[in-house]
């Protein structure tokens, strides 16, 4: 890891300010944030301990009789002693936290975002540029409260991300606004801040709070997604997690109170509660949930009173799937997920936000495909391959189908078992009775490979595998004819090569302007 030379400390230029953070110097994070990161917990935890450990540490000390604690004390003479000794834990704790804000600084080049922490311990993370996948930022509820945002920036690889934990909600906006725009590849041009508009606090809360999650300056609101209520909770009651909830309570639950095994519901409780949470989870992550087109990328907001919003830069989302589970055939409902390359480990455990669409109707599919694969709509005028990859049966369709003696290893999907090559994409088809349709930009193939087991081979069939970063989806046909998938292999090989060495994406707007 190289360290570059510090620059001071800006001088006079409030945080506050849009734009101020990417300037090139070390900054520092929201003053609250020592009690966003802990602080709270700590007083918590101190009050626990002072709460259960009074007793005890009362009998130790003075010889704990049944009194009140404070008479006690008063009676002995040490109650300015008992009170000294809280205090200063208290002062030992802030000290802490703010040495630890201190300390904690970041900074904005022309290259990198830079982040350094630790008082006895040092970090020095850095992310690249060229390297950044997408930016979030989220607004738990209390944290809005003090109009402050995490934003988290995601590099390629292995817990490589750059969280800032926390900025101003409106300088955090900025931030990430300066950060991509400088990732595109424009230039840095003047140092012009707009200062903040000079309205009550109050005030600045709560608009901060009713806002929208995706700003409509930047979101052209024509180009915006938005999900009704009822077709979240629909989505939610027709899915398969609610479906086994219900048949483990209607079912399960009976039997171990008729058999009289107690313990099947001793053991099954904390799933139930887990499967409830997960579902709850979802709904609130869906609820204000929005994606829009921006000039540096696509941007996806969800969440009522604890917000999210992610951008991803042109060219960093390395597979998409369009899926339709079977209870949500009736209603016509579908999901968007994606492959992207930087994972999030130490941030609670938590994974990058790989799904685009958490329920739409065909015409948001096509919606939010054309934000992402921008190619798409001239590549597929009139949308015909669209609608052939998610409903249509197989047949002379555009595809490349399986054959027919394919039905002996996928009985009831062969017909829609398919691929077609784009100028730009990699299309596979599969399912019938859970529809997909799979995209891969061939600038992102990574390889490919051609698979051939013994029934395959018998049957003259082989699989190709198309292989991406990491995540939900595993572009995959298994069924092909051999003959069909050698020419597929040495196209997609060839196409692939091409694609990447023309692809501009990780300077998308090399050829603006001055920031």
């Amino acid at each position: 890891m190289t360290d570059t030379p510090d620059l001071p400390l800006a001088a006079g230029t409030p945080a506050t300010e849009p734009g101020a953070l990417a300037d090139g110097r070390w900054h520092r994070l929201h003053p609250a944030t020592p009690l966003l990161r802990g602080g709270v917990a700590f007083l918590a935890v101190l009050g626990l301990l002072v709460a259960n450990f009074r007793d005890r540490f009362l009998e130790l000390v003075v010889g704990f009789q049944e009194e009140d604690p404070i008479d006690l004390l008063i009676d002995r003479g040490l109650l300015l002693p008992a009170l000294g000794i809280v205090i200063a834990l208290l002062l030992v704790g802030l000290v802490g936290f703010y040495l630890s804000w201190r300390f904690h600084q970041f900074r904005v080049t022309d290259e990198v975002v830079e982040m350094r922490s630790g008082i006895l311990f040092r970090t020095h993370r850095q992310a690249r540029l060229d390297r950044i996948q997408g930016i979030s930022i989220s607004r738990p509820f209390f944290a809005r409260l003090f109009g402050a945002a995490r934003l988290e920036v995601s590099v390629a690889g292995q817990d490589a991300n750059v969280r800032l934990a926390y900025l101003g909600s409106a300088p955090a906006d900025a931030l990430r606004r300066d950060v991509l725009t400088l990732a595109s590849g424009a230039q840095r041009g003047g140092a012009e801040a707009v200062a903040e508009a000079r309205t009550g606090l109050l005030e600045r809360r709560v608009g901060e709070l009713l806002a929208p999650e995706l700003d409509p300056a930047e979101a052209p609101p024509e180009s915006v997604v938005h999900i009704p209520p009822g077709r979240i909770v629909g989505s939610l009651l027709l899915s398969e997690a609610t479906v086994f909830l219900v048949l483990f309570l209607g079912l399960g639950v009976p039997w171990a109170v008729l058999s009289g095994n107690w313990f099947f519901l001793l053991g099954a409780f904390p799933a139930v509660i887990g499967m409830g949470g997960f579902l709850v989870n979802r709904f609130t992550r869906s609820l204000r949930y929005s994606i829009a087109g921006t000039p540096n990328g696509v941007r996806v907001g969800h969440g009522l009173l604890s917000t999210s919003n992610q951008t991803i830069p042109p060219g960093r989302i390395h597979a998409i799937s369009v899926r339709q589970p079977l209870l949500w055939r009736p209603a016509g409902w579908w999901q968007i997920t994606t492959n992207l390359a930087s994972t999030r480990l130490g941030s609670g455990g938590a994974t990058p936000a790989t799904t685009l669409l958490p329920v739409g109707t065909r015409a948001d599919v096509a919606r939010v495909l054309a934000l992402v694969l921008p190619d798409l709509p001239g590549e597929d005028p009139g949308g015909h391959l669209l609608e052939a990859g998610m409903i249509g049966r197989g047949g002379e369709d555009g595809f490349v189908n399986a054959p027919q003696r394919a039905r002996w290893l996928r009985p009831f999907s062969w017909r829609r078992t398919g691929f077609t090559l784009t100028a730009s994409e990699l299309v596979l088809r599969r399912g019938a009775v859970w529809r997909s349709l799979v995209f891969v930009p061939q600038a992102r193939l990574q390889s490919v490979a051609l698979v051939q087991g013994p029934l395959q081979r018998s049957l003259g069939l082989a699989g190709l595998h198309a292989h991406t970063v990491a995540g939900p989806i595993l572009p995959r046909l298994e069924v092909i004819d051999q003959g069909t998938a050698v020419v597929l292999f040495q196209d997609l090989a060839a196409a692939a090569v091409t694609s990447g060495a023309a692809d501009t994406t990780h300077r998308w707007n090399s050829a603006r302007g001055a920031v």
